[in-house]
């Protein structure tokens, strides 16, 4: 397993969003990123908590927090564990009154919910061999000419792209 963060959201050619998972330690521009694709909603609620801002109204991944935090349930990890057929599976651990329970769950509401209770994510090695890309977003010591061409780059990746590419 690798632990991830949230590298970024973006928009592929046809409009969806993609959420793409950095293994922590990796320098921009190095090694791989792996690519989710994801709703519009999950991502919404993704950058939120990434941002730390607050929705007016408790959204779908607040309410499942605060449900753990009410019956005193801790997330203590986030795990992205395969893909099949170009779907990606996740399971969250949960610690609660003395053991340990796993939840399979959609990596989009899995990853929503530990960018709400810190808790880390992880991605399988076979995952992230199989279905991660090179990562061409460069650092923030790069000119600005090189980081517009890692953009043209990244650009060029998503409108190509099609998740149907990660099918098994």
């Amino acid at each position: 397993m690798v632990q991830v963060i949230v590298g970024g959201i973006a928009l592929d050619a046809a409009g969806e969003h993609v959420i793409l998972l950095r293994p922590v330690g990796q320098l921009p521009g190095a090694g791989k990123v792996l690519p989710i694709w994801i709703g519009a909603q999950e991502a919404t609620s993704i950058l939120i908590a990434v941002e730390g801002a607050v929705a007016p109204r408790p959204l779908a991944h607040d309410l499942m927090r605060t449900m753990l935090t009410t019956v005193g349930a801790v997330v203590e990890r986030v795990e992205v564990t395969r893909i099949d057929e170009g779907t990606f599976y996740a399971e969250v651990t949960l610690r609660h009154g003395g053991g340990v329970h796993r939840v399979d769950a959609r990596p989009s509401d899995a990853i929503a919910l530990a960018s709400r209770t810190a808790a880390p994510i992880f991605v399988a090695d076979d995952v992230l061999d199989t279905a991660g890309i090179v990562d061409v977003i460069g650092d923030d010591d790069e000119t600005p000419e090189e980081v517009e061409r890692s953009v043209e780059e990244f650009t060029r990746f998503l409108d190509d792209v099609d998740p149907e590419d990660f099918k098994g």
